[in-house]
């Protein structure tokens, strides 16, 4: 699968904030997106996922086959908010997220150890520290199969252990053929990435 943009261009509230964007990303690529606050790159991330529509360019999957035949339907997005409802179990969070998703990788408890959250999943999500939260979020991508991820801000309330581990994630998602989009501030410990200046696109357009 290849995940492919062609002068892409988006905005909010009617200002572009980017534009004549070009990726052409496959297996095992991963894209890391930075700029100043307000530069567009979590309005970026949101207009791949299919969240905010196009101004203008197109973008599309190649060899994505029956189960992933756009750009969305083969995309896990993980914003700033870790979409989890604070007054359900973190398990019940999860098991809404599966069958809502499906294509089932990991099972709840597995996908917990793996950010190490074992034992923690009968807790309501908001009793929760920061970092708990985001490693609760980031199980999800674990729980259900998606080739693309789009990541903002992945590691945001994560200390350096958990840094590691997400890093681990990543690499084995990589490794499996998988593609990474992150918007980040931060090194996220995976060799062989791309990056994209969104301040400098700005400014060149």
């Amino acid at each position: 699968m290849r995940l492919i943009a062609e002068k892409l261009s988006g905005g909010r509230s009617g200002e572009t904030l980017f534009s004549d964007i070009d990726l052409d990303l496959g297996p095992g690529d991963s894209l890391i997106v930075t700029g100043p606050n307000g530069s567009g790159k979590s309005t970026l991330l949101r207009t791949i996922a299919g969240l905010l529509p196009l101004e203008a360019g197109t973008l599309h999957v190649e060899d994505g086959g029956e189960y992933w035949p756009t750009v969305s339907s083969a995309c896990h997005y993980l914003g700033h908010l870790n979409a989890m409802k604070t007054a359900l179990t973190v398990e019940e969070n999860l098991g809404f997220w599966r069958d809502f998703l499906g294509e089932t990788r990991l099972g709840i408890d597995e996908a917990l150890n793996r950010v190490g959250l074992g034992g923690l999943g009968d807790l309501p999500f908001g009793y929760l520290s920061t970092g708990q939260k985001r490693r609760s979020a980031l199980a999800r991508l674990l729980v259900c199969h998606r080739p693309i991820w789009l990541l903002d801000e992945p590691t945001a309330g994560l200390d350096a252990a958990s840094e590691e581990m997400f890093a681990e994630l990543a690499k084995e998602h990589l490794g499996a053929g998988g593609i990474l989009v992150a918007a980040t501030h931060q090194a996220l410990g995976v060799e062989g990435t791309v990056g994209l200046n969104l301040a400098s696109v700005v400014e060149m357009s």
